[in-house]
């Protein structure tokens, strides 16, 4: 039986839509981090949910820290990361962090209904927002996750459907910002 490096990473077709996506909606980020409805708290934990599904040492490291410099206290960062926020999370959050973990579980491939119950609650633009903070953070958890599928192969253990090459540019063109963070998630790795 093989073993695979088993996380979400990008396929070069992937990358560039998704940076196309994301530089095509600047505008979008810019008001979805405005969003008074969001807050950085809010936004921390959304963000957190969906990376405790994909796994990213880098963006799990990060946003546990940010949580907690934003006022969510680190018992409730491990809960989220353990996906068990139903207890911390306010009535008005629980629609939110269950759709990112959808988003995240399905990898995109949202149930309509779920879209449709996210928009009915928080209203069309608010809903808009969220869905934006998921794909921003699914952005980075995928390129974290991307780099380190190279290092998985150089232990043996390739990502399924991935290319040697993609894999290479992407971790020669990223090294200079990620090689520095490996000693701080290194107990964020699975």
């Amino acid at each position: 039986m093989h073993k695979y490096f088993d996380k979400k990473i990008f396929t070069f077709r992937l990358l560039l839509n998704d940076l196309g996506f994301l530089i095509s909606n600047t505008g979008n980020i810019s008001a979805a981090m405005r969003n008074k409805k969001l807050g950085k708290m809010f936004m921390e934990k959304i963000m957190t949910v969906v990376t405790a599904v994909n796994g990213c040492a880098y963006c799990t490291w990060f946003h546990a820290k940010q949580a907690v410099s934003s006022g969510i206290s680190e018992k409730e960062v491990k809960n989220m990361l353990n996906l068990q926020f139903h207890a911390d999370a306010a009535d008005f959050e629980i629609p939110a962090l269950l759709y990112a973990q959808h988003y995240a579980e399905t990898n995109r491939n949202v149930d309509e209904e779920m879209t449709k119950k996210l928009i009915d609650f928080y209203g069309e633009e608010t809903a808009k927002h969220i869905i934006m903070m998921i794909r921003m953070i699914f952005f980075g958890n995928l390129a974290g996750n991307t780099f380190d599928a190279f290092i998985s192969r150089l232990k043996g253990l390739k990502a399924e459907n991935s290319n040697v090459i993609f894999e290479a540019v992407f971790f020669l063109l990223n090294a200079p910002f990620m090689l520095p963070l490996m000693p701080f998630v290194k107990k964020h790795r699975k």
